[in-house]
């Protein structure tokens, strides 16, 4: 059922995507998701996982649904409502203050950032993502010794209103890379051997490590120069990603070159390596971190992920996101999901002694609004 209203505190989803505006079948809607590029096994679904009975839990009663309606009585209902009118139910049911939206994903697949926070019913703003604009400008024809400039520029120009920037250089060749600023010439170089590639392929897909370097330096400055922060990708995501090379304390150097910079960097979702974000978060000034979609993949779990999220991290560096690509349940079960587990172990803090009720209204308006709002300018 829909969440207490005495839970429906003010969220900031500093860490989300666009909805998809298609009417979408059993498999599609299913694809959706799920992080793997491959289908269920034969004879069984998506729906026979944590997350698939969250949605026949709690997001059935939106779709004017019994609770644990089968998965295929669910998307049936979901087609006969049609995608508009379930996207705004989901959205407004989350009650959302406000969206900061990864526009660099599928982005012709799914809403974008405006039309998104419109069906929400609150303000939305925009994330860049530094891989979508390397891969806009290679696209173009551009010349090798001329990429390094024309990316300067395209990256400029299509972060006027942004706030915020974002890396998934952990999915794209790991954080077990080199973390200082390559040459020119290197980029060149680079570029000219990846242009070739990707023109035999007819796909520009940057993966090499020199581009996407360049790409993150470049950003930063941008970021140091209109006090923006920096997004990084870490842990669960992508199948094609090498898991033990994303734990972000391979990317220490880089961190500490951005606090430096007095760049804060949010490191996003971070599972399995929530404790490695936590340490991140309680040694560099300019680190922030969140649980983001795990919360909605680990469903009955997400009190204990949470718990886990929280075991040493600093109340003023942990933030609330959902991640939600495509499916508007996403976004309606992360808030979810997050604000109850919230209330439950703050409960129990307060029982055990361990904090007041004052205290536990600080930490909540620091988690759901007041930490990004400090690092995101405008929002």
């Amino acid at each position: 059922m829909p969440i207490d209203s005495a839970l429906l505190f003010p969220l900031i989803d500093h860490h989300c995507h666009g909805v998809s505006p298609e009417e979408l079948d059993e498999k599609r809607f299913q694809a959706l998701f799920s992080e793997s590029y491959r289908p269920p096994p034969a004879g069984t679904n998506e729906f026979q996982k944590p997350l698939g009975l969250a949605i026949r839990a709690f997001c059935a009663p939106l779709l004017d649904l019994e609770p644990h309606v089968s998965g295929a009585a669910y998307v049936e209902r979901r087609l006969e409502l049609g995608a508009a009118e379930v996207n705004r139910r989901m959205l407004r049911a989350a009650n959302l203050e406000c969206l900061i939206v990864d526009t660099g994903h599928r982005s012709t697949a799914i809403h974008g950032f405006v039309e998104t926070g419109a069906l929400a019913g609150c303000p939305s703003y925009e994330v860049v993502r530094l891989e979508a604009i390397i891969e806009e400008v290679a696209a173009t024809g551009v010349s090798a010794d001329g990429f390094a400039a024309a990316f300067a520029q395209r990256l400029a120009e299509r972060s006027v209103t942004a706030v915020g920037l974002k890396s998934i250089v952990a999915y794209r060749c790991t954080f077990a890379i080199p973390q200082t600023a390559p040459t020119l010439a290197q980029v060149a170089t680079a570029a000219g051997s990846w242009f070739k590639t990707a023109e035999k392929a007819g796909r520009f897909r940057v993966a090499d490590p020199t581009l996407i370097r360049h790409g993150l330096w470049t950003g930063a400055d941008l970021c140091r120069s209109r006090k923006l922060p920096l997004q990084l990708h870490v842990g669960f995501g992508d199948p094609d990603i090498y898991m033990h090379a994303c734990d972000p304390t391979h990317f220490t150097d880089f961190i500490a070159a951005m606090e430096n910079w007095q760049v804060p960097i949010t490191l996003l979702h971070n599972w399995p390596f929530l404790k490695e974000a936590q340490w991140l978060s309680e040694v560099f000034e300019n680190v922030y971190y969140d649980a983001g979609v795990i919360l909605n993949y680990g469903a009955a779990e997400s009190v204990r992920i949470l718990r886990e999220a929280l075991q040493i991290g600093k109340f003023q560096k942990f933030m609330f996101s959902t991640d939600a690509f495509g499916l508007s349940e996403l976004y309606y079960l992360g808030a979810f999901l997050f604000r109850r587990a919230l209330s439950r172990i703050l409960d129990e803090w307060i029982a055990d002694g361990y904090c007041t009720a004052k205290d536990a209204d600080e930490i909540v308006s620091l988690f759901a609004t007041g930490n990004a709002r400090r690092i995101y300018p405008g929002v």
